[in-house]
Order: C-alpha cells, then sequence, then structure tokens
C-alpha cells in the first residue's frame, strides 16, 4: 500500500519555524565519472554490446610454405542493458500547506539525491564481476603489499592507464594509516579538483587515483568489495537522464512528485580490472 504522507506525520512541528530541514546523509555520485561513459543514443531499450576480434596467430614459416587464412569475426562478449529506476513522494494538499520546511522543494532534492546513489551502488555492485584478478579474501586486512599487488596484475593484463582504486572507507583507514606509504600520496590531478572529486578523492600512490566511499555494501562478515580498474572496465549508458514530473491526484487531495530514469551499467572490458575483497570492520583505533 502506497505511504501518503498526511499532515499528522508532522502535527509536533506544526506552527514552529525552522531554519533547515535534515536530510539522510548521502555522498555524491563519482562511480559515474570514473568509467567509461556512453553518451550516443537516447533509445531506451536498445542493448549496448561490446564485440571483440580473435587474435592472430603468427608462425615462423619457411620460404616456401603457403599462409592459411585465419578467422577474423567478431564476438559478442558483453552487454550493457538499459533498465527503469524510479521513486515517488505523495504530499497532501494539508501536507503542503501546513509544512514549514518546504516539503516539496526537499522532497524534490531527497529523490535527486536517491537517484544519484542508486546510479552509484550500482557501478560498485559490479566490482565483483571483474575478471582481472583478485587480491585478498574473507577476513584479509588490506595492505599496501596487497594494494601493489593488485597493480602488477592490473598491469599485467595490459589494460590501459588511467589507473583508479576504489575502496570502502573502512579499507582507506587500515591503508592510510600505514604512514611510510600515506604521507607519499601526491596531490590531486587537475582533473579531479572540482569540488564533487575533493569530497572522495585521497591521494595518488604509483600513478592510481585512490577514492574511497562508503556506499560500498559491506556483508554480514564484515568484508567489502573494492577495485583497482582502467576505466574502460566498466561502463555506464544513460539514456533517460533523471527526470522530476508533479502530478496532480485530485481524488486523493495532493501531488505526486514521480522521479524516473533510465540506464544501463555493467562490465565492460571485465579483464581490465581488479577485484579487492578486505575487511571493513568499523574502526576502533
Amino acid at each position: 500500500m502506497a505511504v501518503l504522507n498526511p499532515s499528522s506525520d508532522i502535527s509536533t512541528y506544526i506552527q514552529t519555524i525552522y531554519d533547515d530541514a535534515s536530510f539522510i546523509a548521502r555522498e555524491s555520485d563519482i562511480m559515474t565519472r570514473l568509467v567509461t561513459n556512453f553518451n550516443d543514443t537516447d533509445d531506451e531499450s536498445k542493448p549496448r554490446s561490446r564485440s571483440e576480434y580473435g587474435s592472430a596467430t603468427i608462425s615462423t614459416i619457411g620460404e616456401t610454405d603457403d599462409l592459411s587464412g585465419q578467422s577474423f569475426t567478431p564476438a559478442v562478449k558483453n552487454t550493457l542493458t538499459p533498465a527503469e529506476a524510479g521513486g515517488q513522494f505523495f504530499l497532501t494538499d494539508t501536507r503542503r500547506s501546513a509544512d514549514p520546511f518546504g516539503a516539496q522543494n526537499d522532497a524534490s532534492l531527497e529523490l535527486g539525491m536517491a537517484t544519484a546513489k542508486k546510479m552509484q551502488t550500482d557501478i560498485l555492485g559490479d566490482f565483483s564481476s571483474l575478471t582481472g584478478g583478485t587480491v585478498g579474501g574473507e577476513g584479509s586486512t588490506i595492505t599496501w603489499g596487497y594494494f601493489f599487488a593488485a597493480l602488477s596484475q592490473l598491469k599485467n593484463t595490459k589494460a590501459p592507464p588511467p589507473y583508479r582504486c576504489v575502496m570502502h572507507t573502512y579499507q582507506w583507514h587500515r591503508l592510510g594509516s600505514a604512514a611510510s606509504i600515506a604521507a607519499s600520496t601526491q596531490p590531486a590531478a587537475n582533473w579531479s579538483l572540482d569540488e564533487v572529486m575533493r569530497k572522495w578523492f585521497v591521494g595518488s600512490v604509483a600513478g592510481v587515483d585512490i577514492f574511497v566511499t562508503s556506499d560500498i555494501t559491506v556483508d554480514d562478515s564484515d568484508d567489502a568489495n573494492g577495485a583497482m580498474f582502467s576505466p574502460s572496465a566498466l561502463g555506464f549508458d544513460p539514456r533517460r537522464a533523471p527526470r522530476l514530473e508533479p502530478e496532480r491526484d485530485a481524488s486523493r487531495r495532493g501531488w505526486e512528485l514521480n522521479m524516473s530514469t533510465v540506464y544501463a551499467h555493467g562490465v565492460w572490458r571485465p579483464a581490465f580490472g581488479i577485484l579487492m575483497k578486505f575487511d571493513a570492520e568499523t574502526p576502533s583505533s
């Protein structure tokens, strides 16, 4: 059954003036900026597939040997399938007229923030599908040795730079506390100097830009999946930008605020990413 948000929900606040409404704290979306983006179509139903040719075989040949033709036919390796996502708030007329917070504007902002978070968590969830290699494991504590092992594996895949490493905030706490390396992190690169990037970027080590987030899911064993990857390892394909549509519902005497968007996400060149699975237990020191 739909939740209708009547004025009784805020009865204790009516006739009281507040400067601000409090929102659930969410970090700004960053993952859509760190992966390959596709913006060449707004077709909301057509999947996007990546094809790959087979490799040529070059052999030593004799003076009179005849060369044989080899197959050069593309095969589909990965597909990004668009899906629609959305959410709604319903505000009654009485709620809107009595609300001291400016509920409609605040609800619109919250819908936008929630949409950005869903895009982000969807891409973060694709880390488990990377196939370039794995470092760590259940219960493992991240170390700089693991970090450089991931980098060595990534370079071995011949993945093109730049390289990014994204990990849970609690994983970075343990890695960053190793001052011998953490103190050597370099200033943010020019491309990352906008306000959103500064909230996430923590430094660069050995040519790898490191970002942290609390949006990575921590499982029941306090483990979380981070990753080191080239941007082409993952894909984000927006087909319809987030759209907020207010709609009057006369029979219920109120307004619907409908947010929807269409996008695809997933692995694109999965061999160009390394899964980093480590403990993300809440630190106490």
